[in-house]
């Protein structure tokens, strides 16, 4: 199995992981947790795209990262004081992972000290994307985030052809880009209008992504 995420790791490390986990899978739209449940295991993912998600205080539900093969979550709980899930995690699509139970890490990690370099390549992965989204959140106006969004999520489901198809929500998209659905509801429409992607319902289309992605750098440089 490739985790990307741990490429520059020993490889027998990552293997004692993998092979200490259970397999599991899930339906699209299936919960694997629910902010507050307990924390008792880290998946590792082997197959489809997960979202994370919480409610806000205005009782939204915000996504705020989508997470794809060969990435990981579910590690917090595991090494935090609080064991309790700090989102809700659901599945997008059919998917897979590999999860390692509390117990299971526990154990591998005395055993095998180079276990805990696998967990701090994902934490650290974590903290980089917090950091860049935080950058993006003082620094950049909402509209070049959505546009940067969209951009990232056309790769996340790129198909090899010069179109992709993107099975999220315009709400989806605002939790990612940390604006509001009318904010991108907007952009999008503008969008459209320039010829760049095509509103669906439930999905976007992006029809030109290079071109997307030289006006999300041109504005963000302007």
């Amino acid at each position: 199995m490739d985790f990307g995420l741990f490429s520059g790791l020993p490889r027998e490390e990552l293997s004692r992981l993998v092979a200490a986990a259970r397999r599991r899978t899930f339906e699209r739209h299936e919960v694997v947790f629910h902010r507050g449940d307990p924390g008792d295991t880290l998946h590792l993912i082997a197959k489809g795209r997960f979202a994370v998600r919480i409610s806000t205080q205005l009782g939204d539900t915000a996504t705020l990262a989508v997470l794809t093969p060969g990435e990981a979550f579910g590690e917090i709980a595991l090494v935090s004081s609080d064991t309790r899930r700090s989102a809700t995690v659901v599945a997008l699509e059919p998917a897979e992972t590999y999860a390692v139970h509390a117990d299971d890490l526990k154990r591998l990690r005395h055993e095998h000290p180079g276990v805990n370099d696998v967990l701090i390549a994902i934490l650290a992965d974590r903290v980089r994307r917090v950091n860049e989204r935080l950058i993006e959140t003082l620094f950049l106006p909402a509209e070049i985030r959505v546009l940067r969004r969209v951009c990232d999520l056309a790769s996340l489901y790129g198909n090899g052809g010069p179109a992709s198809v993107i099975p999220l929500t315009q709400e989806d998209v605002a939790g990612l880009a940390g604006t509001s659905r009318a904010t991108v509801n907007r952009v999008l429409r503008e969008e459209e209008r320039r010829g760049t992607i095509a509103l669906r319902r439930g999905k976007v289309e992006v029809l030109e992504p290079d071109g997307l992605r030289a006006r999300a750098g041109r504005a963000a440089l302007s």
